[in-house]
């Protein structure tokens, strides 16, 4: 007898999401027992009366029921959905599971009687139309492919002849529920304008035959294009942790081009772009578990080398941490350090005696800095910004320590433009505060870098690290980039580093290969954004419109090929006279939303409440207008939770979620609200004050970048709200 194979499908998991908590005990001992032994007759299987003979449903109580893919041949077991009694056959009586002629994935399709409408007719017909009739209505297809090269995409056989008679993209969208999602993404790209050739490399089978059994489920489900909806589970604790974050689906389904960047050996560091919502972090943290399973069983238990997964700020690494354990093993784990850049440079340079390391946040900084500023010349006459300006983009990030080394040191990309003589006579601001802050023992954060890397090369710091994953990318800087160059040896799988010039927030700029990084040949990108809606994607894009944007190595990166294959309702930017006004709008909605998700009641008492208030979160540009906003909404009584920067949000805290549009990086709620998008307040006043048109320039695209990445935190919906003058960047 065969080995049993059980596996759950995503729709499981996200209809799972979605039934009471009080009821989710129950389905995960039916879940356990059902992984134990798929056939017990505890399970109480019945027969359905369904189009898809290989359905099933089993017990999960009075009330509920999971449907069940047990097909007549072979050990398969898949659970489908789980609902209410009469939901659940309504499910399975409107789906059929097949394994697809050409490309051998296992595939979830809606019964001929939910076949879609002929596109143009707008009639019900249970009838597929025939190619001669298709051929009789249509003049312009949208699409001109031969059959098997739609099968080839992963077109299921009956709805070829539909996607034959579709005459525009809204046709297309209309008939996407009926579509696997690898032939939606295929006949989207094209749709666009895509070239069929790479289209077929990207999404399809070689166009040769292949000996597909289409009884053969378990063959099925090895396939890249079942797995990324079907997740065949291997050991209990597996099965605990998908159950335990059952909407954070994407931990578990890799899309087969996520699949390709994790799951293979590269000849070197490897850049993966892609906009936001496309998976980055996902892939990067995958990668991560792959990288830490290979180091278990090739490496000698004595050898404690690790995957460092690094990225931006602390908050960011702390919600990677939590992920992490979620997604990863004990054994994994503890082959996987997550830690934020300045952390790891802290603990590189910690020493006895030496410097502490300061930023330039803190106030005995500026308070220094304020020092320096007294040797500013009378010629030439340049504003204190220009002062500050040059020292964080000139000076620190190329260790300049002398007037010899100012001399020499590159200004590429300052709007000003110096001589040597006016460079001398700057000089001795640069070199006071040097001098002042070695006279307090302390160190500013780039120094700090640059000493972790000469330490590396005088040969006092023992890598730790056999491979090194980068999130969030665009944020660092040279310096930083350059030092995780030193800590991990040249090689196959040393670097893995993935970001976004268009989420470019905290005003840094490198290029890869000005740090050492050669990515030449494996510069990927990720195209599809699984978060956030079309429409939302559309509105977030155009505040970046007109930009130039860098790929991270000395090239541009456009999003043009960059779409989401969700639809949705567009979002609402509204204006309120005033900050009060705008706050009682903000309540009503959001006491509607905890009470009354969409007009339908709560199913489930304060335990739904409490669910859909941690679904939502409210966001405002600085720390301090956010505070305002909290004090406003208890004013009006709606409980509040705001997000720490130091630890990962517990969804199980009653509240509305706040939080300022730095902190939702990384984050995605199914509903989003922005407000007080005010102008003065966002782009903030800070980012004119600067004489220097380029960095004026660079700080209105990091304000721009900003809002982008709060706007596509939002899954479902997304609000903009101002009071007084709205920003210019709402005026379109």
């Amino acid at each position: 007898m065969s080995e049993i194979t059980v596996a759950l499908s995503q729709e499981f998991l996200e209809a799972y999401a979605r039934i009471p908590r009080r009821k989710q005990g129950k389905v995960m001992a039916m879940v356990t027992k059902f992984r134990e032994n798929p056939r017990s007759p505890g399970l109480n299987y019945e027969t359905l009366a369904t189009p898809d003979p290989n359905l099933r449903s089993i017990r999960v109580d009075d009330e509920y029921r999971a449907i069940v893919l047990k097909p007549k041949h072979g050990n398969v077991y898949v659970l489908m959905w789980v609902d209410k009694h009469d939901d659940a056959y309504t499910w399975a009586s409107r789906h059929q599971i097949d394994i697809h002629p050409q490309t051998g994935s296992l595939q979830i399709l809606a019964s001929s009687t939910e076949q879609s409408p002929e596109p143009t007719t707008q009639k019900t017909s249970e009838a597929t139309p025939s190619s001669e009739e298709v051929a009789a209505t249509k003049s312009q297809p949208l699409f001109s492919i031969r059959d098997r090269e739609l099968l080839r995409l992963g077109v299921p056989e009956s709805m070829v002849a539909w996607i034959n008679a579709l005459t525009n993209e809204a046709e297309l969208r209309a008939l996407a529920s009926n579509l696997p999602e690898e032939a939606l993404e295929a006949l989207t790209f094209l749709s666009q304008g895509e070239p069929l050739d790479v289209v077929l490399e990207t999404y399809g089978v070689p166009d040769q035959p292949q000996a597909i059994d289409r009884e053969d489920f378990a063959a099925a489900l090895k396939r890249p294009d079942s797995q990324r909806r079907f997740r065949v589970v291997e050991e209990e604790r597996e099965l605990e942790r998908m159950l335990q974050a059952p909407l954070a689906h994407w931990r578990v389904f890799l899309h087969p081009s996520q699949r390709r960047l994790v799951e293979r050996d590269w000849n070197g560091a490897v850049r993966v772009l892609g906009g936001a919502g496309t998976g980055k972090t996902v892939v990067a943290m995958h990668r991560a578990r792959w990288l830490a399973r290979r180091l278990i069983e090739q490496l000698d238990s004595r050898d404690d080398r690790r995957v460092l997964m690094t990225t931006f700020t602390r908050n960011l690494a702390t919600d990677i941490e939590q992920h992490l354990h979620q997604l990863c093993d004990t054994d994994e784990l503890a082959r996987i350090e997550v830690i934020n850049i300045d952390r790891l440079v802290s603990r590189l340079v910690r020493q006895p005696g030496a410097p502490r390391l300061i930023y330039d946040s803190q106030k005995a900084y500026r308070d220094i800095w304020d020092l320096a500023l007294q040797m500013c010349p009378m010629d030439p006459d340049l504003p204190a910004s220009f002062y500050w300006e040059e020292w964080k983009q000139v000076v620190l990030p190329q260790h300049v320590l002398t007037r010899q080394d100012y001399f020499r040191a590159s200004r590429t990309g300052r709007g000003v433009a110096l001589n040597r003589r006016q460079r001398a006579a700057l000089w001795p601001v640069f070199e006071e505060m040097r001098s002042q802050l070695s006279h307090a023992r302390l160190r500013p954060f780039e120094d700090g870098v640059f000493e972790a890397i000469a330490m590396d090369e005088r040969g006092e710091l023992k890598s730790r690290f056999a491979h090194i994953i980068v999130d969030e990318a665009q944020d660092f800087g040279t310096e930083t980039l350059s030092l995780l160059r030193h800590l991990v040896p040249e090689g196959e799988n040393d670097l893995f580093i993935v970001g976004d010039g268009h989420q470019r927030i905290y005003g840094r700029r490198a290029a890869l290969s000005r740090c050492g990084i050669n990515i030449r040949g494996r510069g990927k990108k990720l195209r599809i954004n699984y978060r956030t809606t079309e429409q939302t994607r559309r509105f977030a894009v155009a505040l970046l419109e007109g930009q130039e944007i860098d790929d991270l190595d000395e090239g541009s990166d456009g999003q043009d090929d960059y779409l989401s294959l969700l639809q949705g309702q567009a979002p609402e930017v509204t204006h309120y006279a005033d900050f009060d006004a705008e706050m009682d709008a903000l309540a009503l909605r959001l006491k509607s939303l905890i009470t009354d998700h969409e007009g339908k009641a709560p199913h489930d008492g304060r335990e739904h409440q409490e669910s859909r208030s941690a679904d939502c979160c409210v966001t405002a540009r600085t720390q301090r207008l956010l505070d305002q906003v909290a004090n406003a909404l208890a004013a009006r009584g709606v409980t509040t939770r705001p997000l720490s920067r130091n630890e990962a949000d517990d969804p199980e805290q009653p509240g509305i979620r706040l939080a300022t549009l730095h902190r939702v990086k990384g984050l995605e709620f199914r509903v989003m609200y922005i407000v007080c998008v005010n102008d003065g307040v966002v782009p903030a006043k800070s980012a004119s004050r600067t004489e220097d048109p380029v960095e004026r320039k660079n700080r209105d695209i990091n304000e721009r970048a900003l809002l982008h990445v709060a706007a596509t935190r939002a899954i479902e919906r997304l609000f903009i709200t101002s009071s007084g003058k709205p920003s210019g960047f709402l005026i379109q």
